[in-house]
């Protein structure tokens, strides 16, 4: 194994143990404060109330991160879906840093701010900790043929 492969395993479990632990926090501690994140229009879109719109989303971070350490043959979905929810979850960001509410950890509007430009970071560590996609080609298709990664 690479010492790349090494970082990437690393990276992909420190990843999913900060969803499963964030994900906790939307079941548990945090959840009354990250109601104040979800979008007022995304209760009418999912017909889901705010308080359930943060449970889901805490059931998923934990799914995902869960997936990131435990299926590693599956790492490359995982990791688009893991990409996925983090573009999905962003537009809660943008309305809680733009009603200045605060949040657990997002007190001030700085840090609702900077929070903003952590999104693009977490997808691209969701992306690159799986490792790079390959194209399948007309070989790789023949029987008998076997894909490596």
């Amino acid at each position: 194994m690479t010492l790349r492969a090494i970082a990437r395993v690393g990276t992909r479990t420190l990843l999913g143990g900060f969803l499963a632990y964030m994900g906790l926090s939307h079941l548990f501690w945090a959840r009354r404060g990250f109601q104040i994140a979800v979008p007022d229009w995304a209760p009418r879109a999912t017909g889901l109330d705010k308080d359930a719109i943060v449970v889901t989303s805490g059931v998923v971070e934990i799914m995902l991160g869960g997936a990131l350490m435990a299926l590693p043959r599956e790492r490359r979905t995982v990791g688009a879906l893991t990409a996925a929810f983090f573009v999905a979850v962003f537009p809660g960001n943008v309305h809680h840093w733009r009603t200045g509410r605060p949040a657990p950890l997002l007190r001030t509007d700085r840090a609702r701010f900077i929070r903003l430009f952590l999104q693009p970071i977490l997808i691209a560590w969701a992306l690159w900790s799986v490792g790079p996609w390959r194209h399948t080609t007309r070989q790789d298709a023949r029987p008998g043929r076997r894909r490596r990664g």
